[in-house]
């Protein structure tokens, strides 16, 4: 009698620091984890890279690691579905293979120029209407425009169409199924509209920016839905003949996975950054306070949702800064040791505006302060001070969601590496004012991918399968005097201000 074999659904969570493969049940439960971490290259002050090539070598790594740690092959996987760092730009020859630059990564600001370039007269929204997106450095393709101005020989090839531009999803896919022997070009409309080159309202590229930007329209993947079968994994793999059906960019799949499927629900990830998405349903709403018009995502020929997202580049990377660049702690977990020593921040606020300020003031030009300090103030305090800056910024998110949504939020839930830091959580229900809630399963990146995977192939049966699967895990009251919750919040939009307009030329001499 044959054994029937469990299937599984394969995720691969492509993010700023690592490349993870995870393996989920029916349940939407981890069987099985394999994770690499990349390098960060930091080749001029304001400039962030990572290799791609390391990258697609640490995902096959990955890959292997989590079919191995489950005992299974590909052969019990049902799908394979990815998600990814957004605004990440590779460009690469589609004859060779090679990247012709590292990626260049979101938190990235060397675009400063050219954004302000495109802007002219009109200035930074000059696209917004038809893309959603302000004119910032954040967005993906100012980078592939840098890339072609600066890369000997980018141009000219890329105008023979020898070129590909992508975000990681595209660049991914088209080494998992052949690269240069019939690889697939493809991106999803999540990950596309964040380049600054799709109308967000007809899902399409617009030939007009494109020339703008001085990007080929050759160079441009085909735009997909996030849940469809977009090809199979190439021959040499290890996913030979695996359906690769599910693509949604990070914040967008940390949101379909925490089942926020209805207008006005909401959800905030604690990763690298933080990013706050609020469901505004199947028409794009235009913000009027800093936030993103962005799709929330796609499945097959169903119509698209749409979402508001507040962006803050720095977030966790400063507990990362802490440990690299300071050497304050060693591991990152001591960061709340430290602050747990101390019962306040003792004057001293981080404002961490390493790569400008992000949503909701968009401020290319602020660069990272600490203010407040005194000689009472120790390790513990700035530790503190480090952890209180990250729910300080998502509070200035919420507040702007807020005052673009016709109803306020009544909870948030919440994601991420971050979110096993009880204070912190605390400290963030403190601020908001309402409840925050950890599902049971904080992986919801990559569950959100692997869902949208097996919706494709059936594994799941659509939203509803993704609901039920859906479980609270922990939830925060808020409990800190009001009075004394102004008067912090008041202290941090003074040490906002002190970091903004920062950036000159002669600043940009000194930092070069």
């Amino acid at each position: 009698m044959a054994v029937i074999q469990e299937k599984y659904i394969l995720a691969i969570d492509q993010g700023t620091t690592s490349s993870r493969a995870i393996v989920f049940d029916h349940d939407g439960r981890i069987v099985s984890l394999g994770q690499l971490e990349h390098r960060q290259i930091f080749p001029r002050a304001g400039w962030v890279e990572h290799d791609p090539v390391e990258i697609i070598d640490n995902t096959n790594e990955a890959i292997g690691q989590a079919l191995t740690r489950a005992k299974i092959n590909r052969h019990q996987l049902e799908g394979v579905g990815i998600t990814n760092q957004r605004e990440t730009t590779v460009v690469w020859n589609r004859r060779t293979g090679e990247p012709v630059y590292n990626a260049i990564v979101w938190q990235d600001t060397r675009t400063q120029r050219i954004c302000e370039e495109l802007a002219g007269d009109v200035g930074p929204e000059r696209y917004k209407d038809r893309v959603g997106l302000p004119l910032a450095t954040y967005f993906a393709g100012p980078k592939a425009k840098w890339i072609l101005d600066n890369v000997d020989g980018a141009r000219t090839a890329a105008e023979a169409g020898d070129l590909l531009f992508g975000t990681m999803d595209s660049w991914l896919i088209w080494n998992l199924t052949g690269g240069t022997d019939g690889g697939l070009h493809v991106t999803d409309v999540t990950n596309a509209s964040r380049t600054m080159l799709m109308n967000i309202d007809t899902l399409d590229w617009n030939p007009d920016i494109a020339a703008d930007m001085g990007i080929p329209m050759t160079m441009l993947p085909e735009i997909r839905s996030c849940s469809e079968v977009y090809g199979y994994g190439a021959k040499n793999g290890l996913l030979i003949d695996t359906p690769i059906c599910g693509i949604l960019g990070d914040q967008q799949a940390a949101t379909f996975g925490q089942a926020c499927f209805e207008t006005g629900q909401a959800k905030n990830t604690y990763g690298t950054g933080n990013f706050m998405l609020i469901n505004t349903g199947t028409t794009p709403v235009a913000s009027e306070n800093g936030l993103l018009t962005t799709v929330a995502y796609k499945l097959g020929d169903a119509a698209a949702v749409y979402a508001l997202e507040g962006s803050v580049a720095v977030t966790g990377s400063l507990v990362q800064w802490l440990r690299d660049n300071l050497g304050l702690i060693s591991e990152s977990a001591e960061v709340e040791e430290l602050a747990a020593r101390v019962e306040d921040n003792g004057g001293c606020y981080i404002v961490p505006a390493f790569s400008g300020l992000f949503a909701p003031h968009w401020e290319s030009d602020a660069r990272g302060v600490v203010v407040g300090l005194t000689r009472y103030v120790d390790k513990c305090h700035i530790a503190r001070a480090a952890l209180e800056s990250v729910a300080f910024q998502s509070k200035e998110v919420l507040e702007a969601m807020n005052r673009d949504a016709a109803v306020a939020l009544t909870e948030l839930k919440v994601d991420g590496g971050m979110v096993g830091n009880e204070a912190l959580m605390q400290f963030q229900a403190d601020l908001l004012g309402v409840p925050v809630i950890r599902p049971q399963v904080v992986e919801t990146t990559a569950l959100g991918a692997a869902y949208a995977a097996g919706i494709a192939v059936r594994y799941w049966d659509g939203e509803d399968d993704v609901r039920a699967n859906w479980q609270e895990g922990r939830r925060w009251l808020p409990q800190m005097e009001p009075e004394r919750v102004a008067r912090m919040c008041r202290l941090w939009a003074k040490a906002v201000e002190k970091s903004k307009r920062w950036v000159d030329e002669d600043v940009e001499e000194l930092q070069g």
